[in-house]
């Protein structure tokens, strides 16, 4: 029986976590075996992390997995679980977001298609996220395509399924920490002609809380990514 570890970073999620644990911990149960909810309190300032242990003890969730961290950025936490999750002995990672932005009910074709491809990404061609997220990802297209000479349909989508055997193999060309990790990752996956398939998925508003990505935020994340880009694209 597959292994899977879902991966959810969550930083100052209080008013969404208890929705998410409820939303994806049933995906682990039907799945069975060994495998796991990870999520990830990445040093958040309230009550994310005492919620989630709440949770776990009084329901009794033995495959929900709380864990926590310094802050350290979406990038580095994800990168965490990833690490995590391989040193567990998963055979497939899911990543998603703790922002309710997803729907766990479309796991399911890209769990079905699991053993076809290295990775399978979500294509967010529903989305309900604004328009300046929309312009964000279709920069970062261009940006990618500049940088690295490869066209990639979503780079950064949280809603991704990859084989655990393929991404031992390329974790290591991410450098540590690394605020932009799944973007990477798509590069590495496109360069290295890996098989991968992009399939649409709703993208809705945050479900709760307010969101710590300001443009200001995306426009210093932006010329450091180009920064970086240059330097990382010599090495992979």
């Amino acid at each position: 029986m597959d292994k899977l570890y879902i991966v959810i970073p969550a930083y100052n999620e209080e008013e969404n976590i208890e929705a998410v644990i409820n939303d994806w911990y049933p995906v682990v149960e039907k799945v069975g075996g060994e495998s796991r909810l990870v999520i990830i309190n990445d040093g958040s300032k309230d009550n994310t992390y005492e919620i989630m242990m709440k949770i776990k003890e009084e329901k009794g969730l033995t495959m929900f997995q709380p864990m926590t961290k310094e802050n350290g950025g979406h990038g580095a936490t994800i990168l965490f679980g990833y690490h995590y999750a391989i040193e567990q002995g998963a055979d497939y990672i899911f990543q998603t977001d703790s922002d309710g932005q997803t729907l766990p009910e479309e796991f399911w074709q890209f769990w079905e298609e699991r053993e076809q491809y290295d990775m399978l990404i979500g294509h967010r061609s529903k989305r309900e996220d604004g328009s300046s997220r929309v312009f964000v990802t279709k920069t970062l297209k261009f940006v990618i395509k500049f940088c690295f000479g490869v066209t990639v349909t979503d780079a950064n989508t949280p809603f991704r399924v990859m084989k655990v055997s393929t991404l031992k193999e390329y974790i290591g060309l991410i450098p540590k920490d690394y605020n932009l990790s799944n973007v990477i990752i798509s590069v590495i996956y496109a360069k290295k002609n890996l098989k991968v398939k992009y399939i649409p998925i709703t993208f809705r508003q945050r479900q709760g809380g307010v969101n710590s990505i300001n443009i200001r935020k995306i426009c210093a994340i932006g010329k450091q990514a180009i920064k970086d880009f240059k330097v990382i694209g010599k090495t992979i």
